[in-house]
């Protein structure tokens, strides 16, 4: 289970991630409550400072990932880290003296976005280098693990934090600035020698256009991206429906809102570590099952009466949400040839984060309007849509390999990917028609 915590230069890294996460939860917690005190509890309010966060991914985010292609990967991440500590320390101290506004918040929400948006392709292709592909699966869910962890504390945390001073935020903040440094100490102090660097990819024109034909060109990277687009728009909105069941359905404060963000975390680290036994790339429809189950299990948390049952459905809810996460990510990376790992999963932020700007103004709109738990009913049921749908399409594509195989073409296909090696779409494409055909079963192709 924790096989990849075996390379000393990954333990650092989840190490020090541990202790930096947990701030960003605390500063994710306190945004929020702090956006609420100073819109007057509005759920637009909440949405747009979401979509704020998450926006300039659409943008960025394909940048970060030609910079992951291109540039020493651990330098970049200690200048991100550095920024992201920055503008935390500057909301912290506009919320101590008294002189925050709404706008400074979107506005810091908004640089903290720019710079994650850099960051996050650089910090997963950063992984492969730290472990190589053999344990690359392991590690991914071991991100998640930590990642869940922080966030199984770090909202917890905040509430007793903001609550023990009577509403103010600025200490949230300011541990999160601190949490920073833990990272950039980390990645300073690991041994270059033992990285594995994928070979730099030259300063060249068009290099955005390749990552996307690249992803275009493969059935089942295409399919991973449609699904993490639906359910990063309409699904992983809870920072903005657990905050809303929060205040206006159960009337409680910030302690309470932090202690149901705890309960989904503990489900997201249930399945984060169910996900660390995987080492093999996962199918497509094992995501296809667990996008349907994280959506419907959405739609029944909306339908909870009380706040003990709303928050005891939250624990299988993030667990579900977290086995799709932990597996399209995995899918999007054991599928990619590592020239092309950076831009490839820079297209995969912006699919799974990029809907954000519109998906979480329109649940907060939603669960102002109709009431905050048809946010939740209303967007678990269109990630079932999609999953259903994403279903039907896998089962015409396997009735075709059907009748393809039963054709008198008969060809001998031998399948070997040379050690550590990521397969190529073309190998990758023959190993799913091998293990998706009957016994005995001829294969068909070309």
């Amino acid at each position: 289970m924790f096989r990849a915590l075996r390379v000393r230069n990954y333990r650092i890294f989840a190490s020090t991630n541990l202790i930096s996460l947990t701030g960003t939860w605390m500063q994710r917690i306190g945004q929020d409550w702090l956006a609420l005190q100073l819109s007057g509890d509005s759920g637009v309010a909440l949405g747009l400072l979401t979509a704020l966060q998450f926006g300039p991914t659409l943008v960025l985010s394909m940048y970060g990932g030609v910079l992951a292609d291109r540039y020493d990967k651990r330098r970049t991440l200690v200048i991100t880290q550095a920024l992201m500590g920055v503008l935390a320390l500057v909301l912290g101290l506009l919320v101590a003296t008294g002189g925050v506004a709404l706008w400074h918040v979107f506005a810091l929400a908004g640089g903290l976005g720019a710079v994650s948006a850099i960051d996050a392709p650089v910090r997963q292709a950063f992984v492969s280098e730290m472990v190589g592909p053999g344990l690359l699966a392991n590690a991914v869910s071991l991100n998640s693990t930590t990642f869940n962890g922080a966030r199984l504390v770090g909202p917890a945390v905040a509430g007793l934090v903001i609550g023990a001073s009577s509403g103010n935020t600025a200490p949230a903040f300011f541990i999160n600035a601190a949490s920073f440094a833990f990272t950039i100490a980390g990645l300073l102090g690991m041994r270059q020698s033992e990285l594995q660097p994928s070979p730099p990819v030259a300063r060249a024109g068009g290099q955005l256009r390749a990552g996307v034909a690249y992803t275009w060109a493969h059935p089942d990277l295409v399919l991973a991206m449609v699904l993490a687009f639906v359910i990063g728009t309409f699904g992983f909105n809870y920072q903005v429906t657990i905050a809303l069941m929060s205040r206006e359905v159960f009337n409680l404060g910030a302690e309470a809102f932090g202690l149901l963000s705890t309960f989904f975390a503990l489900g997201s680290l249930s399945g984060a570590l169910l996900s660390t036994r995987r080492s093999v790339r996962p199918r497509q429809r094992f995501l296809v099952g667990s996008a349907v189950v994280f959506g419907a299990l959405t739609v029944i948390s909306g339908l909870m009466p009380t706040y003990l049952s709303f928050a005891l459905l939250l624990i299988p809810t993030g667990a579900a949400a977290l086995v799709f996460s932990v597996a399209n990510n995995s899918f999007v990376q054991l599928g990619v040839d590592p020239q092309m790992r950076g831009r490839v999963m820079a297209l995969y932020f912006m699919c799974f984060l990029g809907g954000t700007p519109v998906g979480a103004p329109l649940i907060g709109w939603i669960s102002e309007n109709l009431g905050a738990p048809w946010g939740l009913i209303l967007g678990g049921a269109v990630v079932v849509v999609a999953g259903v749908g994403a279903a039907l399409f896998l089962g015409r594509g396997r009735r075709v390999r059907i009748e393809a195989g039963l054709a008198p073409l008969r060809l001998r296909l031998r399948v070997g990917p040379a050690v550590g090696a990521v397969p190529s779409a073309r190998l990758r494409a023959a190993e799913e028609a091998v293990a998706d055909r009957a016994p005995g079963q001829p294969v068909a192709g070309g």
